[in-house]
């Protein structure tokens, strides 16, 4: 089985391809794509490799990122994407194109506060969103013309090796730092009172092999979301990294760290990924913060200009 990973250098990337590894060893993982808005360079990678499996996690993830530089987020997470997409339309129509979506697609939808599942109206509030809802409905409309799509929606996902770019992430150095005598004990927070569903990014890795495993089996366009069904509070989670470093801090709201715009609440649904996957999120949510935490304090051990840095 020879597999094309794009983004395989980065978070999930890396993750991804630990879990591949594992269950099925005898994989091959494909050279690194590279820039995927070079629609030259994609249509030659996957001429030359025809892949079997590609798993599609290139993107401008970050939503600040995405908002500061939006024609660089839909260059990627738009465009990037139909390169790939069409490439192996002509060169591998053979292949099986696993696309990592996202629930921020759905937006504005959670305000009925019904857990979503994958008939829920897209619906983005944000650039990142927007770009990535793009990409979704345009490889579903490939789908049709023999590309062998399977779009994943995972819910807000995290683990050790995120950047500090997310909040679980954020939360965590901050809270290493303060451990370690490296800051003061204050934590900068945005808004503590937005729900969401967290998952650890393992879990969301296993779906994607999942999908893998059933390769043949799966109908082209279908979509998956991944989530627990146990939304929590975005404060509950700094306290439960504050109690197992226990440490104590004052909290400051800083409102450089707001979103624009923000949904109070995503919940979601995902019945088809465990009625057609057989997934279930196994990591428990203690074990996934734990191993942020130590992953924070490994980085500050290994890296002694990252102790330097405010």
């Amino acid at each position: 089985m020879r597999v094309l990973i794009t983004g395989q250098n980065g978070f999930v990337g890396r993750h991804f391809q630990a879990r591949l590894q594992k269950r099925f060893p005898t994989a091959e993982v494909l050279p690194n794509i590279g820039d995927i808005t070079n629609a030259e360079a994609v249509d030659q990678a996957v001429q030359q490799h025809r892949p079997d499996i590609c798993v599609h996690l290139a993107a401008v993830s970050a939503i600040g990122t995405a908002r500061r530089d939006p024609a660089h987020a839909w260059r990627v997470n738009l465009h990037g994407t139909l390169h790939v997409g069409n490439a192996l339309l002509r060169h591998a129509p053979e292949c099986l194109f696993i696309f990592a979506s996202t629930s921020e697609v759905y937006g504005k939808s959670f305000a009925s506060g019904v857990p979503l599942d994958e008939g829920g109206v897209l619906a983005p509030m944000n650039t990142y969103a927007a770009t990535k809802a793009a990409a979704d409905l345009a490889l579903g409309a490939l789908a049709p013309e023999g590309l062998r799509v399977a779009r994943m929606r995972p819910f807000n996902h995290t683990g050790p090796g995120q950047t500090p770019n997310f909040v679980v992430s954020s939360f965590a150095e901050q809270v290493v730092r303060i451990s370690r005598g490296l800051q003061s004990p204050v934590i900068r927070v945005g808004n503590l009172n937005a729900v969401r569903d967290f998952l650890d990014v393992r879990d969301v890795c296993d779906a994607y092999l999942d999908a893998v495993a059933m390769n043949g089996n799966l109908e082209s366009g279908s979509i998956f979301n991944l989530c627990s069904g146990n939304p929590r509070s975005i404060k509950s989670i700094l306290e439960d990294l504050i109690g197992i470093e226990g440490i104590k801090a004052e909290i400051v709201v800083d409102p450089e760290r707001f979103r624009a715009v923000d949904i109070p609440a995503a919940n979601g649904r995902a019945d088809a990924a465990r009625q057609v996957l057989k997934w279930e999120p196994v990591i428990p949510w203690s074990q996934t913060l734990r191993d942020i935490l130590t992953d924070w304090h490994r980085r500050f051990d290994q890296d002694p200009e990252l102790s330097r840095k405010q």
